[in-house]
């Protein structure tokens, strides 16, 4: 199935505060349910991030869902993944923090995991829920390129919930095991960032991207259909190329961290 939505990335309502809070919390169950799909075997294969197997990337999910239900403990991660993201050779100061959760959970059973994750969520949905509004409009966080510096809301409402998205693609696709999409919930997501991708870069273009979270995009000369580049294929796979999971051409090249 394949969407006939069509819309000009200007026309793309962006995700606020409160639907983000009501897509986390469809994220995160959908999430816990596909942990639970999963397996004996399937927690050791490989993923598309090469320092992660299945569990491990499992282990970050859950790992990072604790440090939002608690500053106490997004505090201490923060500083005991310093060091580590040096050890580890990794850019930026969460890739110290992402591996803490792993290691912290590398003798925990997959059960436990689970359980984990499903008493830890909803208490990380409510206290990014409950964000100060003085806390949320502070330009404390600069990510990669082409993003750059933004608000704290920017991470506690779209950031955070695009990381377990893309993960739970990224288990999909390690595993797979069919992927749980839809129109309403990952097509929103698919179009929220098809809009701040097509901002970054400015080009013209027309996408059409297939499957049940799929639709049409377009910007500038696209709007009539001629004079610009046109791209047909999946909407997860859209996705995973924007993430640099799998290479893309053209206006496919720029990429956006998810």
């Amino acid at each position: 199935m394949t969407t006939s939505t069509e819309q000009e990335v200007t026309a793309i309502p962006r995700i606020e505060h409160d639907e983000a809070m009501q897509i986390a919390a469809v994220e995160n169950r959908r999430f816990g349910e596909q942990l639970r799909s999963l397996g004996p075997d399937d927690w050791t294969r490989p993923t598309d991030c090469p320092l992660w197997d299945v569990r491990a990337m499992a282990a970050h999910v859950v790992g990072s869902a604790a440090g939002q239900a608690s500053v106490r403990e997004f505090i201490r991660q923060a500083r005991t993944g310093r060091p580590v993201t040096a050890e580890i050779g990794g850019k930026y100061w969460w890739d110290g923090m992402n591996e803490i959760q792993v290691r912290e959970r590398a003798g925990t059973t997959t059960d436990d995991l689970i359980a984990e994750w499903d008493a830890t969520w909803p208490r990380a949905v409510h206290a990014r829920a409950k964000l100060p509004g003085l806390i949320a409009g502070l330009p404390l966080i600069k990510f990669p390129a082409p993003v750059g510096r933004q608000r704290v809301s920017y991470l506690f409402d779209v950031g955070l919930t695009r990381d377990v998205w893309m993960h739970r693609i990224d288990l999909a696709h390690a595993t797979g095991i069919p992927l749980d999409v839809d129109a309403a919930h990952d097509g929103r997501i698919i179009a929220d960032i098809v809009a701040e991708w097509a901002g970054y870069h400015g080009e013209a273009f027309t996408v059409h991207l297939t499957g049940p979270a799929g639709g049409t995009y377009m910007q500038g000369s696209g709007m009539q259909g001629t004079g610009t580049e046109t791209h047909t294929l999946d909407a997860i796979e859209f996705s995973r190329i924007l993430a640099e999971r799998v290479d893309g051409d053209g206006v496919l090249r720029h990429k956006l961290p998810l």
